[in-house]
């Protein structure tokens, strides 16, 4: 045993000494923090799309501004609320004076869908006044306006053809041109054209199919394929005001459908696990049932990049003929299961040192401002998932580490290795295909059936530690994989006895069971 743990620390101070472990440390809270970041940040830096209209109809001129401006209202209100949220200071027991001036305050005005800039700023110019905001917060400043629309560019003619516009505004839609927009060159994004008959492109319900060409009533170019959400705005607003016209020529009011449309019966969503008065499902509960996934893609980099570590120093002191001095001193048992160990204790600590940093990144992240972030600290400090999660990083590792190390020992070069990991690589991909599967049936059979799978059993049993399973799966499952890995560990060191030493080609599978029997 003491010969075994002097292996252990000599793999595991030769491994941490290196810069890839010290980088593969330091890079990990530098991707959580981008991922918290990164969509405001990227909605910053994401440049506001120009557009041109050309309505030869001229019909939704005015529906196609009222709705962008709606678009931009509700981002105004958002960044209202997070504003106040963020900045909101606890309202002082108040003075006869401030009490006049908070009568004129309605809490339910800042939980608001629709909002102009200009109100948004005179809300907080109300909270202000009564004390409402912290001192010395900065101005509230409203969104930058994703979409833009502006004028057709002066050599094209919009009283053309569709196909004739398209035509003209090509050069411009490529980026060969560019148009002007505030004394500034830009590029057009976008183009929306609606022809002079497109009364007569309708599709109605129960009508005869039309031919392609007539079923053409607007047409959308743009490149960028990727990014719909002008598209989608525009084709909204064209098809909300058409309805609108078809309610009128039908003698409808469509002020009243719309306000019928938009009433509803608001369903709340209950949990009967819970217990009785806290049923009322949660930010938290939703991350709760969805954390698992994240812990098992970690599983998975985190076995398979250690693992393969292991193979990689094995195959390399073999190349070296260090395997050889050691072996003088050690036996082979001592020697794998030291290296085991030694290479078990690198990945703990970086998973340890992981962790601690979403730990604390999450803790400096949190408060009222970031809902996502408080909640998925809760539920970490709250769902035993880290627990669950270092028992089967153990044991996963354990079960596949001894089998790249047996790999290690017969292959002489990295590339007779990466032959023969093909098999292992075939088997490590069925848990990230069925990762996001498996939470939403986890007592389902498949879900059941893999993790009975010893292999598979680390990666689907943490999957579905958030719908508390069975007991019975999970201690079965558990005694059946630590079976497994012992059994694994001993195949290992046997196949490890002999491989170590030996030179020139792979085994042949034959070879390799004459082995197990010495």
């Amino acid at each position: 045993m003491r010969n075994a743990l002097l292996v252990a620390a000599r793999e595991y101070g030769e491994n941490v000494r290196t810069k890839g472990f010290w980088i593969g440390i330091c890079i990990f809270p530098i991707l959580i923090m981008l991922g918290i970041k990164a969509e405001g940040w990227l909605e910053g830096v994401k440049p506001t799309r120009n557009f041109v209209v050309v309505d030869q109809s001229g019909r939704f001129d005015a529906a196609i501004a009222t709705a962008l401006e709606r678009t931009y209202e509700r981002a105004v209100a958002s960044e209202l609320q997070k504003y106040v949220k963020k900045h909101g200071a606890e309202m002082p027991a108040p003075s006869a004076e401030a009490l006049e001036k908070q009568k004129a305050i309605d809490p339910a005005d800042f939980d608001v869908e629709y909002v102009s800039e200009s109100e948004a700023k005179s809300k907080v110019s109300l909270l202000l006044l009564t004390g409402g905001i912290k001192p010395n917060s900065p101005p509230f400043e409203g969104p930058r306006r994703p979409f833009r629309r502006v004028d057709l560019p002066a050599d094209v003619d919009g009283t053309k053809a569709p196909a004739e516009i398209a035509e003209a505004l090509r050069p411009y839609l490529r980026g060969k041109k560019k148009i002007r927009v505030e004394d500034a060159d830009a590029e057009l994004f976008a183009a929306l054209i609606l022809p002079a008959d497109v009364d007569e492109r309708i599709q109605r319900p129960g009508a005869k199919r039309k031919k392609r060409a007539d079923r053409e009533g607007a047409q959308f170019w743009s490149t960028n394929l990727a990014d719909g959400d002008l598209r989608e705005e525009l084709e909204r607003a064209i098809n909300e005001e058409q309805r609108r016209v078809e309610y009128e020529s039908k003698g409808l009011d469509a002020a009243t459908i719309e306000k019928v449309q938009q009433t509803k019966v608001p369903v709340a969503r209950f949990d009967p696990k819970k217990e009785a008065g806290a049923e009322e499902v949660s930010i938290a509960d939703q991350i709760r049932q969805w954390a698992p996934v994240g812990f098992v893609y970690l599983l998975w980099i985190s076995i398979f990049s250690i693992a393969s570590m292991l193979l990689n120093n094995t195959i390399e002191e073999k190349s070296n003929r260090l395997i050889e001095v050691l072996l003088s001193s050690v036996t082979s048992s001592e020697l794998m299961m030291g290296k085991l160990a030694g290479i078990a204790a690198v990945g703990l600590t970086m998973l340890v040192s992981w962790l601690g940093f979403l730990v604390l990144i999450l803790k400096l992240n949190s408060g009222p401002e970031a809902q996502v972030a408080t909640s998925l600290l809760e539920v970490l400090q709250t769902s035993g998932l880290l627990p669950a999660f270092v028992v089967y990083f153990v044991l996963g590792y354990l079960l596949y580490g001894a089998l790249f190390l047996a790999l290690g020992s017969v292959c002489n070069t990295l590339k007779e290795a990466q032959n023969m990991m093909q098999p292992v690589m075939l088997i490590m991909i069925v848990p990230l295909m069925t990762m996001m599967f498996i939470p939403k049936d986890p007592n389902g059979i498949v879900a059941t059936v893999l993790s009975w799978i010893p292999i598979y059993t680390p990666f689907v049993m943490m999957n579905r530690a958030a719908a508390s399973p069975p007991m019975f799966e999970i201690v079965g499952t558990t005694i059946l994989l630590t079976a497994t890995v012992v059994f694994t560990l001993w195949l290992a060191g046997r196949i490890f006895r002999i491989g170590v030493l030996r030179t020139g080609q792979p085994p042949k599978l034959i070879e390799l069971v004459r082995w197990l029997r010495q």
